[in-house]
């Protein structure tokens, strides 16, 4: 056995090396190969652990051996059992703990206790034309499952914000190996400026503690064979008070001021986050004098039973643990006019300017519109005159009458042609005098010339 554990490393190289021959005389592999699903296995104290091993071969066999060998650090390999064929030959200091059930090399080791942890040698010869060796080794581990932990809290009574420390400790009863981890709302929490951990990671310790320290702590402790997380636990920590502000149910507010309505009570509440919740005190001012009207978080001020249109109140906030206070001011107008008319002066602006901003558009946009149709035909025709060819200029100087009313609607053109000397002709848009039409007829419009056309025809020769 000895000699097997010592040849034993070289049982794979010894299976590639045939196998390369093989495919070199016979352009095929016959080697032997032994396969595990794992080399390190994990098992429970107590309970059954199952080792399982595959073997193949490519060669005719006529014996098979399966030997298992158990071996510890540092020391030398003993025999379990072995094989030949079908036939078991096992170690009788063993023979009741591990079964195997050949040609299947897979061990069976029932039940499992701390001493069996260590490396399980199997190994298969195959005896055929030749003898050929495989080896593999499986490390085995042997565990207790953890049990739920349990986190305790030191200070138990809380600490205060920025002054006090916590510790918190991660205790188990059982399981062996064991890795912790703390969580804070579900998720790991590492080391800062404020966390440390000590060298077994079952202590969190905060230093000093702060209003973003409260949060869902848990402890989660794993090892090869299990996990378990405590239960949640929330620190006690005190602080505050912070943001204080004060609201009102009625009035209209301004920054720090609001007013009321003659006649009509408004109800004040003061807040501030803070823990354990503050105590809360009313201060009024008037007259440069100062004094304390009421305690608690709410105050009723009736518009009615107020001397001054004007008082400036103070509201106070007070933790008793942390020793920290804070307080904001705040001012109250009575006023006669009536919170809706300041709410429509206020308001009135924005629809007005929207009123006068669409007027200006309409105004701006029709006087355009009128300019465009007043010079727009003009132009048209000047550049129709400017373009037309000289032989429409000698047609005939008659103009058509008004046979058709639809066949006349339109713009007509006036054109005065040149006389016999030569004077160059001039567009225009008027017509001679005659004696059916006044000088004042020259200069009416479109409309009236066309009407006045038929009867200056009739008036000159054709």
């Amino acid at each position: 056995m000895g000699q097997d554990a010592f040849m034993e490393p070289f049982g794979d190289t010894l299976g590639v090396f045939q196998c390369k021959l093989y495919l070199l005389l016979f352009g095929a592999c016959s080697g032997l190969k032994v396969t595990v699903p794992s080399h390190t296995v994990h098992g429970i104290r107590g309970q059954a652990l199952y080792l399982p091993v595959h073997y193949g071969f490519h060669t005719p066999a006529s014996d098979i051996q399966i030997i298992w060998l158990f071996e510890r650090p540092h020391t030398m390999p003993k025999y379990l059992l072995g094989s030949v064929n079908k036939s078991v030959v096992p170690d009788l200091e063993y023979q009741h703990k591990f079964t195997m059930m050949p040609p299947n090399a897979s061990l069976l080791i029932n039940p499992l206790q701390f001493s069996d942890e260590g490396n399980y040698i199997v190994k298969v010869n195959i005896q055929g034309n030749g003898t050929l060796s495989s080896s593999q080794k499986i490390q085995v581990t042997v565990d207790d499952p953890v049990t739920k932990p349990v986190v305790q809290i030191h200070p138990p009574s809380g600490s205060v914000e920025y002054v006090g420390n916590m510790t918190l400790t991660c205790q188990v009863e059982g399981g062996t190996r064991l890795v912790y981890q703390w969580l804070k709302n579900g998720r790991p929490a590492h080391t800062s400026s404020t966390y440390s951990f000590s060298p077994q990671n079952n202590t969190l310790h905060i230093a000093p503690v702060t209003k973003e320290d409260i949060g869902n702590y848990s402890c989660l402790v794993r090892n090869p064979v299990s996990e378990m997380e405590s239960d949640i636990i929330m620190p006690i920590i005190y602080y505050g008070p912070y943001g204080l502000q004060v609201n009102s149910d009625k009035g209209l507010k301004v920054g720090e001021v609001f007013t009321v309505d003659l006649g009509e009570a408004i109800l004040f509440d003061c807040s501030a986050d803070s823990y354990p919740p503050n105590t809360y005190s009313w201060i009024r001012r008037t007259d440069n004098t100062t004094y304390i009207i009421k305690h608690g978080p709410r105050l009723e001020v009736a518009s009615e039973n107020v001397a001054q249109k004007t008082t400036d109140y103070v509201c106070c906030a007070y933790n008793n643990i942390t020793g920290r206070q804070d307080e904001t001011h705040f001012t109250v107008i009575i006023t006669s006019v009536g919170l809706e008319k300041l709410a429509q002066k206020g308001k009135s602006l924005s629809p007005l300017a929207s009123i006068t901003g669409i007027s200006l558009f309409l105004i701006i946009s029709m006087c355009l519109l009128f300019l465009w149709k007043k010079y727009q035909p003009y132009k048209v025709i000047k550049q129709k005159l400017e373009g037309r060819p000289e032989t429409e200029y000698r047609k005939a100087q008659t103009f058509s009458g008004h046979e058709d009313a639809l066949d006349d609607f339109g713009i007509y053109e006036f054109v005065a042609f040149p006389d016999a000397s030569g004077v160059s002709r001039i567009p225009s848009r008027s017509v001679p005098v005659s004696d059916g039409i006044s000088g004042q007829d020259l200069h009416s419009t479109i409309y009236e010339v066309i009407q006045h056309i038929p009867a200056q025809q009739q008036d000159q020769p054709e």
